[in-house]
């Protein structure tokens, strides 16, 4: 049956007409077609055919695999993009990974539902609907009278929902099938509840707890981000100048007691936030850094001068100029020495009784010398200034040594009253006043007695790289915030555990970028101060006095408390159920819910559940499709969706979320920067659909590097090199296929009319293709064609690797081989076996019909809709993505051809590089070509062969050992390439290159029997590129050119010319020349001709010569000759003969 895959086709020339393309009736394979219109048409087809849902219905049931094994279902997750703007590159390569593995497991008999999956929730929505409404401040949706919360979380609504449609045009544009149907949304309200009892679990095993802890934190957006949203991309950090402060902080008493009537000494802290200033509350030492007291001196230039200082002893030279170059040492101390010692704070905001009372903030701990691993002497001066409510490490050594936090900044990064001189300044907007103001002892510094001021010892501005939110790109603070965690810290060793059941592609990243990750994973912040997603359902006593917390995990649970029926999670309407507080017997207190909603990352984590309203619905669905099979993300996602996944499996259901992965690498523009909106540094996406095509698209992401984890920069051009070196040669084998098959058996093109009624004489040879059962066609003697035996065993090979490519995941390999296979069938099958397409021979038709058939298949899943209309057209069968991968007989397949096929090819390819080397057209016969190999008769068959391809008279086989031609070769090494174990041998392995003291072996690396490493000889591995062999051959005659090929055999190309080969060779050029002509006159390929040529006088003796030679060669059946004096090129003139075609020529 054609359209099936298992070859089970028989090479019987059938009767009639062949209207090729079979699926569509009167029409032409157009020799020049245009690739976007086409697509066009297949996915209207798709769409009027359902051939999507066919694909996923027809591996239901008790239906088998072509292997006869029961289907299986390949469960595959769709990471939910965000639905807040229009696909990019980004999502076009995931989406094109994602169709061609789920169109290639279908073809492997098993049922891929394809659901689509939105994220709509979290800051990228609320950031659209901002910019849509025009607010920049969220307090212009809290305030009185403002939006409001509903009014806004009704616009975000209205947004995803906006771009969910568009994201439909584009993402079947891009030929990728997907259930919009049947999709899932993060704001559907089954999704919700599945999230809140996802977090009610998590609570319930004691994994969610409320904590306060020092945050990245968006001052713009209002809200703290996760640790791990701070390392998805390179650009969150980008570069930024700040200012520097070194400030002294007098001591409350002297540490040098042997100049008790000296002042105390000024200890030296250093910081890049003098905004934090205001709120420090320690400083911290290294306990084993040696610090010394020294004095400066009185005369020198400096806000010191005359002062004793503090600092560790490796930064005196950083110090020189305010300290002087070799300033006198009073003291040295060990940093454990200094712990305890009290200086005087900066600032008195916080210095008072009530302050520093006991339980107050900072209490009475604070200003005082702690110690901490942490500080170092790279930089600053080896005192660290702590801020416990802008630092992680700042608040854990703080909290460590009894030390409140005070945090003097509102939610907008602005200074609160109890910094009064500061008040209501953007902690960035006032780093000038209180740099200042140290610089003068100014403001709240002139309200210290003088000998108790700190003073500004050096400023100044530095460059760095900082953190900057990922949606609004506004510079973000570290903050202490009162959150809502996932205690990973407790699951993270099984997490560890777990990542080693995951395949993951690249592989590297499992125990690389994941599993380091992994090994520091902290806990994660869940909650944010935002208004549209998932509500954190936690409800909490409005009066301490009576504390009470309830945690809610179902529609029902909340019906059941609150009395009223819940329909809608979101925010206002969950914030206005309330109820009276059960442990309060006064019935004062109320039960209200925390205004937090959920990080959408937790959302999004929560997909493989959550999309099938578990454990509330699909119970057992979700435990027989979980863990997924396969998910693909960009590399970022490591830190992003792949970590939430886990995270969320491994605390509900102590498994992983998945078990393959494929991390693709970055998109980078044209200029090699990521891709950008403001730059339009990339090609328009609908432009390149238009002008290109998506299968042009799709075979240039996936065939290069990004798909292994590299980078890659798109282009215009590298995608329509894509058209111009996959898809054009693909589809001018078919061309050639259907339009050799029309003049093959018909009565002719211009009088005949073929039995279905259609003018033109369209006749031709119908054909299914060649049985591939038969195992008589695939032997040597009564079988096929050796070059059809040889182009089918190739296309098994195709099958076998392409197959094995796609298991593992390997996407690119499997375009590489493709490619690799269609320069073997255009460059070499075809070129060598026109002629016979020319006489007719049915087995060529049977043979290239088959290969064609199997390539469309094997290519379905990297270039769908150019794959469909070939095999459609080839076929008349329904789709290609209806077929199971081929299935090929071993018998099929002939190593031994193939290899000496091969060697012929490389040895043809080397000879017509010689050619062009010496600078002699393929036209022009040559004498001799000799060929030395290792196998002298396997490669004999084709000697003929060669000799035709190559254009020489005579080819030699000879046995590459006895053929007495002298073969060195020379070793080059690449050091950078070496090991660092190898890499100090590197002289030594340079000196036995130079004396010849290394050998191949037989995997092609490369041995040094005398250069040991622990005892054993080095060995360098040839995929290591390490090293390069380059091997010559040494002959004598100056009229042979000589090239060696990678079997390590070598041709000799005898150049020399005489008259007969130059007579020869004006021939081919005249031949050249009349077919450009036919060309030119729009003759199809079964038309004769008559020929009128005129050519110089010294020419004419060698065309009449060759006429009969260039008569064959161009369909003539008529030709004179005429010899112009004085003429210096030829010219041809040619006619159509009516009525004649190379069938009749042959029956008349």
């Amino acid at each position: 049956m054609a359209g099936t895959s298992t070859g089970r086709t028989t090479a019987t020339q059938h009767t009639g007409a062949a209207f090729y393309p079979l699926h569509r009736s009167g029409e032409d394979v157009p020799a020049s077609p245009s690739f976007p219109t086409l697509e066009q048409e297949v996915l209207a087809y798709w769409k009027e055919d359902a051939t999507f849902q066919a694909s996923v219905d027809n591996r239901a049931g008790s239906r088998v695999d072509s292997s006869g094994e029961p289907c299986e279902e390949f469960v595959f997750y769709d990471g939910p993009p965000f639905a807040n703007g229009l696909p990019h590159y980004g999502h076009l390569l995931t989406g094109y990974v994602k169709d061609a593995v789920g169109r290639y497991q279908t073809q492997r008999g098993r049922r891929v539902e394809r659901r689509f999956g939105w994220d709509t929730h979290g800051l990228p929505a609320e950031l659209e609907a901002q910019r849509e409404l025009g607010i920049d401040d969220v307090t212009e949706i809290t305030r009185p009278g403002g939006l409001g919360i509903e009014e806004f979380n009704a616009a975000c609504r209205t947004s995803v929902l906006r771009y969910t449609s568009q994201w439909e045009d584009y993402v079947t544009r891009q030929a990728r099938w997907v259930d919009f149907d049947n999709d899932y949304k993060t704001l559907d309200p089954t999704y919700m509840e599945s999230v809140i009892w996802a977090f009610k679990s998590l609570y319930d095993k004691g994994l969610a707890y409320q904590g306060h802890r020092v945050l990245p934190y968006c001052w713009h957006d209002r809200t703290p981000l996760s640790n791990h949203e701070l390392r998805m991309d390179d650009d969150v950090y980008s570069d930024r100048q700040d200012t520097t402060v070194t400030v002294g902080l007098r001591l409350e008493q002297r540490l040098d007691t042997t100049h008790p009537d000296a002042a105390p000494e000024l200890a030296l802290i250093w910081t890049t936030t003098p905004w934090t200033l205001p709120s420090n509350s320690a400083v911290a030492v290294g306990p084993d850094i040696e610090y010394v007291t020294v004095r400066v001196d009185a005369s020198l230039d400096s806000p010191v001068a005359g002062q004793d200082v503090l600092l560790a002893r490796d930064l005196l030279g950083a110090y020189a100029r305010e300290l002087g170059e070799d300033p006198q040492v009073l003291a040295t101390y060990r940093g454990a020495d200094l712990v305890g010692t009290r200086y005087v704070p900066a600032y008195d905001y916080f210095d008072d009784e009530t302050h520093r009372a006991e339980g107050a903030a900072p209490g009475p701990a604070a200003w005082q010398v702690v110690a901490a691993d942490y500080v170092t002497t790279t930089d600053g001066t080896g005192l660290v200034h702590l801020a416990p409510a802008f630092g992680e490490d700042d608040m854990y050594t703080c909290q460590a040594h009894g030390i409140g936090t005070v945090i003097p900044v509102d939610d907008g990064g602005c200074f609160t009253t109890e910094v009064g001189d500061y008040a209501g300044t953007h902690i960035f907007d006032a780093n000038r006043p209180i740099v200042a103001d140290l610089r003068d002892a100014a403001g709240p510094l002139a309200r210290r007695p003088q000998d108790q001021r700190a003073v500004l010892v050096r400023q100044s501005s530095y460059v760095h790289s900082y953190p900057h939110c990922w949606r609004c790109r506004k510079p973000l603070i570290y903050k202490a915030v009162s959150s809502w965690f996932v205690r990973v810290t407790a699951i993270r060793d099984r997490m560890v555990e777990l990542n080693q059941e995951i395949d993951w592609f690249p592989a590297h990243v499992k125990d690389g970028i994941f599993g380091n990750w992994l090994a520091g994973a902290r806990d994660w912040s869940i909650s944010r101060n935002r208004f549209w997603g998932a509500p954190i359902p936690v409800w909490v006593s409005d009066d301490p006095h009576y504390p009470r917390t309830d945690v809610y995990g179902s529609f029902a649970e909340l019906e059941r408390d609150f009395g009223v029926e819940v329909t809608d999670l979101h925010r206002p309407f969950i914030d206005t159920l309330t109820r009276p507080n059960p442990d309060d017997p006064t019935g004062r207190s109320t039960m209200r819910r925390i205004p937090d909603v959920l990080d959408c990352w937790f959302e999004s984590g929560a997909m493989p559940f959550a999309q099938v309203h578990y454990p509330f619905e699909n119970v057992e669905w979700f435990e027989s499709h979980n863990p997924g099979d396969f998910i693909v993300e960009y590399i970022g996602q490591t830190r992003g969706w792949f970590y939430t996944l886990h995270v969320l499996a491994t605390a509900l259901f102590d498994r992983p979320a998945f078990t393959t992965c494929v991390s693709h690498g970055i998109l980078l523009g044209d200029d090699g920067a990521k891709m950008s909106k403001s730059l339009r540094n990339y090609p328009d996406v609908s432009m390149v659909f238009d002008r290109d095509g998506a299968d042009a698209m799709r075979w240039f992401l996936l065939s290069s590097p990004v798909v292994r984890g590299g980078n890659l920069v798109v282009t215009d051009k590298a995608i329509r090199d894509t058209v111009r070196q996959v898809l054009l040669p693909l589809w001018n084998t078919w061309y050639f296929f259907a339009l050799y098959a029309a003049q093959a058996g018909g009565e002719g093109r211009e009088d005949s009319q073929d039995p279905g009624g259609q003018p033109g004489g369209r006749g031709g040879y119908l054909t299914q293709g060649v049985d591939l059962h038969d195992a008589s066609l695939f032997v040597s003697r009564g079988g096929l064609h050796v070059m059809d035996r040889y182009i089918l065993a190739r296309t098994r090979d195709l099958v076998s690797t392409v197959g094995a490519q796609m298991d593992s995941y390997d996407i690119t390999g499997a375009c590489a081989t493709i490619r690799d296979f269609m320069d073997v069938l255009t460059n070499w099958y075809l070129r060598t076996s026109r002629q016979r397409f020319t006489d007719g021979d049915t087995t060529a038709f049977d043979t290239l019909h088959t290969v064609l058939r199997l390539l469309t298949e094997v290519m379905a899943p990297l270039a769908p809709l150019t794959a469909e209309e070939v095999w459609r057209g080839l076929t008349g069968g329904r789709s290609v993505h209806l077929t199971d991968w081929p299935v090929i007989p071993d018998h099929v397949g002939s190593p031994a051809l193939v290899a000496a096929m091969d060697e012929a090819r490389a040895a043809v390819s080397a000879a017509l590089g010689l050619r062009k080397t010496e600078g002699l057209r393929v036209r022009q016969p040559l004498r001799t070509l000799t060929i030395a190999t290792a196998d002298p008769g396997a490669l004999a068959p084709f000697k003929d062969l060669v000799a035709g391809e190559v254009n020489v008279k005579e080819v030699r086989v000879l046995d590459a050992e006895s053929a007495g031609y002298r073969v060195t070769r020379e070793v080059a090494l690449n050091p950078r390439a070496l090991s660092p174990q190898v890499r100090r041998l590197t002289s030594r392995l340079f000196a036995a290159v130079k004396a010849g003291e290394w050998e191949l072996t037989e995997d092609g690396d490369l041995r040094f029997s005398q250069v040991l490493l622990d005892g054993v000889p080095v060995v360098l591995e040839a995929e290591d590129s390490a090293f390069t062999v380059t091997s010559r051959i040494e002959v004598d005659d100056d009229s042979l050119a000589a090239a060696m090929l990678d079997s390590g055999a070598f041709v000799l190309l005898d150049t020399a010319l005489d008259d007969a080969l130059e007579a020869e060779g004006w021939a081919r050029d005249l031949v050249r020349l009349v077919q450009d002509e036919r060309k030119a006159a729009g003759l199809h390929v079964g038309d004769r001709i008559r020929l009128e040529l005129s050519v110089p006088q010294d020419k004419g003796a060698w065309t009449h010569t060759h006429i009969d030679l260039v008569k064959s060669e161009v369909g003539c059946v008529d030709a004179s000759v005429v010899a112009v004096p004085g003429a210096t090129a030829p010219t041809a003139r040619v006619e159509k003969v009516e009525g004649w075609s190379h069938r009749a020529a042959e029956t008349g």
